[in-house]
């Protein structure tokens, strides 16, 4: 019987979040930027740890280049987060950008959109529905 909460996952999530403070204090370099950690998957033998991060980045040039610089100065993160952490092996960093905050937030505005577009149209076709609405609601108050 598998635990619940395995050793694996605990890691991960200390992992997640001293990554995220060393990205967002100790790391100068204007490449990578405003970088988010999103989670981590770390490898049963704890030898490698696959970061995945989100960037508020439109232009997928522009991301691939934060990722290459995540990428590069990957011993060194993992360096500075080892020493924050007591484990005997410290896993090697990949770092993977994770689209599915920025895709949710673009879907979010289109669903948005439509709503919009839609009340618009029914406005646009039945004009005197919301003023019909409001003389009866007229009536009501003269009552």
């Amino acid at each position: 019987m598998a635990k619940e909460f395995s050793r694996t996952r605990r890691i991960a999530q200390q992992l997640q979040q001293e990554l995220a403070m060393v990205l967002q204090r100790d790391m100068k370099d204007p490449r990578i930027g405003f970088v988010t950690v999103n989670d981590v998957d770390v490898s049963r033998d704890l030898s490698y740890a696959k970061v995945f991060v989100t960037f508020f980045e439109e232009d997928i040039e522009l991301v691939q280049q934060k990722v290459d610089a995540l990428s590069a100065a990957a011993p060194y993160i993992r360096t500075l987060v080892a020493g924050r952490m007591k484990l005997r092996v410290m896993p090697e960093l990949r770092f993977v950008y994770d689209s599915s905050l920025v895709e949710g937030m673009r879907m979010s505005n289109l669903v948005t959109q439509v709503i919009n577009k839609d009340k618009a149209k029914q406005q646009q076709f039945d004009p005197q529905a919301s003023d019909s609405n409001e003389s009866v609601d007229g009536d009501k108050e003269q009552d």
